[in-house]
């Protein structure tokens, strides 16, 4: 299982010194969908830079224009990009060819996409699929009985990813339950009052 890191609604000044404060200390560090909507490429190219031993995951939420916003995220540093599964599945196509053609790779985004839909985008075995809990959700999340669930209905979906408010113990609960590829932790790890201690307690977790 992989740990990946997601630097959200800061200045790019703090968002780049905290990648460099976390290269080599996690497995990949997320530059949050606010960095991109705030400063665009200039950022992937700021964190590029200063990421020498960690995987960048661009957090486009690409929901149309899947090619250009992909070859764009990757031409300026990005490893993974994500898109929106409720993109129609051309766009999800054409992200997963250019992601292919880059030998990069391309997350589904799968916040609030019915099992129907689901179904009918199953079909990119080299994408990794996000399940993703809503910030702005008040309802209780069990990650793991999530994780299980989705899991039967949908077993040809062998890449996994989860995000939405993990703690400490549910990144435990995750490792030894071993469906999940990468477990997506923000606020604890990037809002923490030391991070490099937090995100080394959740490689520890999660690397087990």
């Amino acid at each position: 299982m992989r740990l990946q890191a997601a630097i959200d609604r800061v200045s790019l000044e703090d968002a780049v010194a905290l990648a460099k404060q976390l290269d080599g200390k996690t497995d990949i560090l997320e530059m949050g969908t606010s960095l991109v909507k705030d400063y665009g490429n200039l950022a992937i190219v700021k964190l590029r830079e200063v990421l020498t031993h960690t995987t960048l995951l661009v957090d486009s939420k690409t929901i149309d224009e899947g090619a250009y916003e992909f070859n764009q995220a990757f031409r300026h540093g990005g490893d993974i990009v994500t898109v929106m599964g409720a993109a129609s599945e051309d766009t999800l196509k054409a992200c997963y060819e250019v992601a292919q053609k880059e030998n990069k790779t391309m997350m589904i985004d799968l916040l609030e996409v019915a099992d129907e839909k689901i179904e009918k985008i199953k079909n990119f075995p080299e994408a990794i699929y996000a399940l993703h809990h809503s910030v702005d959700r008040k309802d209780q999340f069990n990650a793991a009985s999530s994780v299980e669930d989705f899991r039967k209905k949908h077993p040809e979906i062998k890449r996994l990813a989860i995000a939405g408010g993990i703690d400490l113990e549910q990144a435990n609960l995750l490792a030894e339950q071993g469906i999940i590829e990468v477990v997506i932790v923000g606020s604890k790890i990037t809002k923490a009052e030391d991070p490099l201690k937090a995100v080394k307690e959740f490689m520890g977790a999660v690397h087990i």
